[in-house]
């Protein structure tokens, strides 16, 4: 989600939108499920982890699962959500 955000007004948008249906037909896309959207809508409504946005918490519901810790991002929520940001 956060690619396709990132790249919604750029020239490579269909490009997104392959790699997504590529990596989902070799079962290698992680997409979150109906009780963690609804997890994160609960956190988003808190205003948890400093206010973040829905799709950050979305992220941090399913890095959760999958036991990632560190992140590709600078960005404090993540920090604050206690991942390990990675630049």
């Amino acid at each position: 989600m956060e690619c396709a955000n990132a790249s919604a007004r750029r020239t490579y948008r269909s490009d997104v939108y392959e790699l997504r249906k590529a990596l989902l037909s070799e079962g290698l896309l992680i997409e979150p499920t109906a009780h963690e959207i609804e997890k994160a809508w609960a956190a988003y409504e808190r205003g948890g982890v400093g206010r973040a946005g829905i799709v950050d918490h979305v992220s941090f519901v399913v890095r959760r699962r999958v036991n990632i810790t560190g992140a590709f991002t600078n960005d404090r929520h993540f920090l604050s959500a206690g991942f390990t940001p990675l630049f």
